[in-house]
This record gives C-alpha cells, sequence and structure tokens, in this order.
C-alpha cells in the first residue's frame, strides 16, 4: 500500500546524493507515496539513465586492456549513482531506472545483467557480491486498475546490509531489507526481509540457517 505523506527521512538522504531530479513527483517517489511517472524532470532523468545504459553496456574499445575498461565503467558510472564506494565492479549489461536513487558501498560487484529499478533508494552495503541476473524491484503498482491506467505507481525502498551474497537470478521485490552476512540462494524471491547472518532460499526466499556472526569492519 502506498505511503499518504512525504518521508522526510528518505528526502534528507536524497539531499546526499548526486544527479538527484528534484520535484515534487520525485519526492513522493521516494516517500512511497503515488506519484506520476509523466513529470518531465522524471522523464528527463529516465532518459537520461537509458543513454547511460547504453553507453555503458556497449563501450569495449579495440585498444581496451584491463585496466582502461575497469577506469571508464568506474568513470560513467560515477556519472549516473546517485553514491559509488571504491572498487566497485559491475559487468555490463546493466538496467536502471534513475540510477541518482542508488547507493554502493566499496567493494561491490555484479555479474552480468543486473537490474536495479530504483525509483526508491536502493542502498547496498560494502562488500556484497551479485551473482548473473539479480533484479532489484523497488517500483511497484496498485492492484487497482484505474492507477495504472492512469501512469500513477509507488515504490518502496530496498537495503543490503555488508558481506552479502546475493545468487544468480534471484528477485528482490519492493520494501525488502537483507541484514548484513547474508546468503541468498540462486532463483529465490525475496519478498520479506531476512535478519543478520542469515542463509534464505526459495520463493518466497525462507530462511533455512544461521551463520557465525562476524564484528564489523
Amino acid at each position: 500500500m502506498a505511503s499518504t505523506q512525504k518521508d522526510e527521512k528518505a528526502i534528507e538522504i536524497a539531499r546526499g546524493l548526486s544527479y538527484v531530479p528534484w520535484c515534487d513527483d520525485y519526492e513522493k517517489m521516494i516517500s512511497g507515496m503515488l506519484y506520476d511517472i509523466t513529470a518531465p524532470a522524471l522523464m528527463e532523468a529516465r532518459f537520461k539513465a537509458r543513454r547511460f545504459m547504453h553507453k555503458f553496456n556497449h563501450h569495449f574499445p579495440d585498444d581496451a586492456t584491463a585496466d582502461s575498461l575497469v577506469k571508464d565503467r568506474e568513470e560513467m558510472l560515477k556519472g549516473i549513482l546517485g553514491h559509488m564506494g571504491k572498487g566497485v565492479y559491475i559487468e555490463p549489461p546493466i538496467n536502471i531506472d534513475y540510477g541518482s536513487n542508488i547507493i554502493l558501498g566499496d567493494g561491490f560487484y555484479s555479474n552480468f545483467n543486473l537490474v536495479i529499478l530504483d525509483c526508491a533508494i536502493v542502498t547496498i552495503g560494502n562488500r556484497v557480491m551479485f551473482g548473473p541476473s539479480v533484479s532489484i524491484f523497488a517500483a511497484t503498482h496498485e492492484t487497482e486498475v484505474q492507477s495504472r491506467r492512469d501512469g500513477i505507481e509507488f515504490a518502496k525502498p530496498v537495503t543490503i546490509g555488508d558481506d552479502c551474497w546475493i545468487g544468480g537470478n534471484v528477485t528482490i521485490m519492493p520494501g525488502v531489507t537483507i541484514g548484513k552476512g547474508c546468503t541468498v540462494g540462486a532463483c529465490s524471491v525475496v519478498t520479506k526481509d531476512i535478519p543478520d547472518f542469515s542463509v534464505a532460499i526459495g520463493s518466497p526466499a525462507r530462511v533455512v540457517k544461521k551463520v557465525t556472526p562476524l564484528p564489523d569492519l
């Protein structure tokens, strides 16, 4: 269900991000309220994201080296993501809605075919690894039909803690928090929060065991 008022905490987080398409509908969007997807600032931001995707996903100069390719990709990511830590490496292709609502910690790695529908803020911690074809869906719709006809939707934030391993073809649904030190098995669908230092598998994903907690770095 959509929120009925703006989330001042989310808006304050957004003030620290880059490339934010500020407008009333943006604030509604990251607050989990119903918002108009055709707001001009949002449409322009999505267009920018698609330009980035085309460039990033097809960039492979004939004279590229491993080091130069890493540097080129880092620079392109810095030009679209809201915040990016050190040592981030994402294998193309990547697909995003905005990019400005994505917060990546240090040492993040994603294999091929990452999808992040970042209509709400998506926060990913340090030393997180993704297998291929991981999808994070912060965007969602009402089940009543009229709002979909009207181009109205809403979103819920997604948070992934430090030291997580998300297996291939995992889908993470709106509003989910995955705690630190978690492993999510391949092809799982995460519909509810997962507590720290857990292993979860299945559709919907369920905790099947706990692992040894480690202190924060």
